[in-house]
């Protein structure tokens, strides 16, 4: 029996006596049906076999620490180094990688355990991203530096403070601000009249492509809270500082805040729902080489739509057995009217995690600890986080969309028609278990360094791969739960299409959000919430592609793995939660036993 993830776990999980010893380890019972903890028996006495968990833990990767070190060093280095795209910054950063670059070079690789040589590949994987992602930074910068040229003086306040100089010079401070304030107001003046105009000998970029406006729109609002933060360290601290640049410094404020509003303006950033900063073909290399996806995005996009093939055809299907014919739509609107009333959602949400939970658990499919189906806990989303997140986020806390009785009544009824109970029964368990919230309570306690190389295939891949097991298990109930499993199926295959043309330049956020409205059924406010919170900047730009992708990777991985006999489900599945967050394709080389080696690529 193969050994994974630590060396000790062929012999634990081997036969279904070995996946009891599992559960031991890990300090926990297997939860029988959807009963509460604290109604399995025993369910008080289920404490770790603190043998097992320290012979686990010395079976762990001897790479570990450098791992951690890196992490902790990269972190202290960046909240030294804080102002964005300071040019300063990408020099030590960069300084910094190639030195763990080299380091890793000089490793003894061979003489590393295999969990060990996982970590080193995994690392200096990750830090050939960073150092391109410093390139990327440069040339972003210099696209909108004719925008903000101003940039550097207030980059080299804050970094003269972070230097720890000597006391400041409160009169040369306001003599700065007052020079940065006019310089300021005279670009923005001239953007004022418009691109290519010339104020005072001050002329405004003549053409400057929208999304690099705004990013240095963005980029300015930024600035500003530099300022702020440099001001503040000295600002009633130091009366002759205070006395000399209170005033020019509220000037220098309101300049930026003016400057950021005309860049909006003069380059039309301001019109539509949604605007972001697509990366292009190179950044999405560059991303996809990080995420170990040998493929290019325009591949991955075509894998996209053949998937969505499939998808209108089951939802065909169901919509003929509905009565509905060919017109899906229709169907799909039918099952949106089925929305329970405000108030009744938190019961829908925990039987439908009720119901997840048995059918998980009668297939043996994995294990669950006690205690992380005790812990979780659902809270009410406010309207102003449903404008980026209109349906259900998840983890220890499942956070629930449903309306309010502050939204419009148009808003209210585009709430509950997307989140019906029917859609639902593909969003409980992608949140919960064995979903989001076990990855967390599990990743929590294996293999945690690894939270460094966390991935939307990992993360997002495993909760949706769940979504295809159920799918091909027969957890939808008939033909109004599988167009409500579908509609999300195909909002995953959407979003690859989307958001990697939209990277590559080939699709405009408006598009993005009519592509969801009449392929998949969106509600418009809630497919302009998607857009919005897919482009502007929280999520890495292969997020959303991940979802769909990463569960194929889970499933392809499984039918290797599983349906040749290789392993069981119970291994496979606990493995994987137990071996910690990277990238898939790292997950089969360590489960499939395949060698691992300095020169180590993504090929699957």
């Amino acid at each position: 029996m193969r050994a994974f993830f630590g060396g000790g776990a062929g012999s634990m999980l081997s036969t279904r006596s070995g996946v009891a010893g599992a559960a031991a380890l890990i300090g926990i019972l297997l939860l029988p049906g959807s009963a509460a903890a604290q109604d399995v028996p025993g369910w008080a006495e289920a404490v770790p076999d603190l043998d097992d968990v320290v012979a686990f833990d010395r079976s762990q990767s001897d790479f570990r620490a450098a791992i951690v070190r890196y992490d902790e060093d990269r972190g202290a280095l960046l909240r030294r180094w804080d102002v964005p795209y300071s040019e300063r910054r990408r020099a030590r950063m960069r300084e910094f990688y190639q030195g763990w670059l080299d380091a890793l070079d000089a490793a003894d690789f061979e003489g590393l355990n295999r969990e060990g040589q996982a970590d080193w590949i995994l690392l200096r994987n990750r830090i050939e991203f960073e150092l391109e992602e410093l390139r990327l930074e440069a040339v972003a910068w210099a696209e909108m530096a004719s925008l903000v040229p101003f940039a550097p003086e207030i980059t080299a306040l804050q970094e003269a403070q972070r230097d720890r100089l000597p006391r400041i010079d409160a009169r040369g401070s306001a003599e700065t601000l007052n020079e940065l304030t006019l310089a300021i107001e005279a670009l923005t003046e001239a953007l004022r009249a418009g691109p290519g105009a010339t104020v005072d000998g001050i002329m405004a970029p003549r053409t400057v492509p929208g999304v690099v406006a705004a990013r240095a729109a963005s980029f300015t609002g930024q600035l500003g809270r530099v300022l702020d933060d440099w001001y503040a360290f000295y600002a009633g601290y130091d009366p002759d500082f205070t006395w000399w640049a209170e005033a020019p410094y509220q000037a220098a404020s309101e300049a930026l805040d003016a400057h950021a509003g005309a860049i909006r303006s003069a380059y039309g950033t301001a019109d539509g729902p949604v605007v972001g900063d697509p990366i292009g073909a190179e950044g999405l290399e560059a991303h996809l080489k990080h995420e170990m996806i040998p493929y290019s995005a325009r591949e991955l996009i075509d894998i996209a739509y053949r998937e969505f093939e499939w998808m209108e055809a089951a939802l065909l299907e169901a919509s003929r057995e509905m009565g509905y014919g060919d017109d899906w739509k229709a169907a799909q609107e039918a099952v949106k009217q089925l929305a329970v009333d405000p108030g009744e959602k938190p019961r829908v949400v925990l039987e439908l995690h009720d119901q997840s939970m048995e059918f998980v658990q009668a297939r043996d499919w994995l294990t669950i600890p006690t205690l992380a189906d005790e812990v979780w806990r659902m809270e009410m989303m406010s309207p102003q986080r449903q404008l980026t997140a209109p349906f259900f986020l998840g983890g220890e806390v499942i956070r629930i969309s449903y309306p309010t009785n502050t939204m419009e009544h148009d808003i209210k009824l585009m709430s509950m028609r997307g989140n019906n109970p029917h859609f639902n029964r593909a969003v409980v368990h992608h949140e919960l278990i064995p979903g989001h919230h076990l990855q967390g309570f599990m990743t929590d306690r294996f293999n945690n360094h690894r939270g460094i190389f966390n991935t939307p295939f990992w993360g997002e891949g495993w909760a949706l791969y769940w979504e295809m097991q159920l799918w091909d298990a027969d957890f939808p109930r008939g033909p109004e739960d599988e167009i409500g499993m579908l509609f999300w199926r195909m909002h995953r295959a959407a979003r690859i299409i989307f958001s990697l043309s939209f990277h590559l330049g080939e699709m405009t956020p408006q598009e993005a959000v009519d592509f969801l409205v009449d392929r998949v059924g969106h509600e418009r406010a809630n497919a302009e919430a998607e857009v919005r919170r897919s482009f502007e900047g929280s999520y890495p730009p292969l997020y959303q592609a991940g979802y769909m992708l990463g569960g194929m990777q889970f499933h392809a991985l499984y039918e290797e793995l599983v349906e040749s006999g290789e392993m069981s489900a119970v291994e496979y599945h606990d493995a994987v939660m137990q071996g910690g967050r990277m990238p898939v394709e790292m997950v089969r080389a360590l489960l499939s036993g395949q060698e691992l080696t300095r020169d180590f690529r993504a090929s699957w």
